[in-house]
């Protein structure tokens, strides 16, 4: 094996499918200017689970301050900002296009939970894609993002069980608690789903792992749907949302 896992991903396999090229200029040239980024989303589940997924985007993560050199990058290669199709939340991502093709920057989680730093970018696997050889997000940063999308339209869970089906014996399991750290029952959640589906690949985790999510587990507080789901869809929250609406 090469010292770069050799993936192909693109949104249509036929030679004149332009993405390729597109995705292509825009890594080699954030690679030439020293933007150091990862690359997420399906492309990194991927990587580590050889599940193949639509690429109909391509995530790229960045630190916060490389937010705005990125930006300025895909907007020299022609790609406009996708909030004139589409408005989005602006505080964590930025989304780009140009005709079928869309490229998003990301330096946060959704959920404002935690911001991109250098361990995200420089933990991944290395992968050679669209002829670059670049890195794709940590395994650990890949569950620990996905453990929020739990929403009623979508779900990352099942991106999560596949990524601990192969990984669940190379994980750095201490780095991926202290990430979680007080969400860390979320992330026994997820755990105690994929014991029951898939037995003996949950056996090769570490044991001490069950005790180290235990001490994580919160006595009291208020309920965080906030952070699955900004939506008000938990009773709680319709509760707050209504005794608003009588004051």
């Amino acid at each position: 094996m090469t010292q770069f896992t050799r993936i192909r991903i693109s949104l249509i396999v036929e030679r004149l499918d332009p993405t390729p090229a597109i995705y292509h200029a825009v890594l080699e040239d954030a690679r030439r200017r020293g933007i150091e980024f990862a690359i997420g989303g399906g492309m990194a589940v991927a990587a580590y689970t050889i599940h193949r997924q639509s690429a109909k985007d391509i995530d790229l993560y960045v630190q916060p301050h490389d937010r705005d050199a990125m930006i300025a990058l895909v907007h020299e290669h022609g790609l406009k900002d996708y909030f004139e199709v589409q408005p989005y939340d602006r505080k964590w991502i930025y989304r780009s296009y140009t005709d079928n093709v869309i490229v998003d920057i990301m330096w946060a989680m959704p959920n404002q939970r935690a911001q991109v730093d250098i361990e995200w970018i420089r933990r991944g696997r290395p992968v050679e894609m669209y002829g670059e050889h670049v890195r794709v997000l940590p395994a650990e940063e890949l569950i620990w993002a996905k453990l929020y999308v739990l929403q009623r339209d979508r779900c990352d869970w099942p991106d999560i069980l596949n990524l601990l089906y192969c990984t669940a014996d190379q994980l750095d399991w201490d780095h991926l608690v202290r990430r979680v750290d007080d969400d860390a029952p979320l992330l026994g959640a997820v755990l105690t789903i994929f014991r029951w589906l898939c037995p003996e690949r949950a056996a090769l985790m570490p044991g001490r792992i069950w005790h180290r999510l235990a001490e994580h587990v919160r006595k009291s507080g208020a309920p965080r749907a906030d952070l699955l789901d900004t939506r008000p869809w938990f009773v709680p929250a319709l509760e707050h949302a209504h005794a608003g609406e009588m004051n």
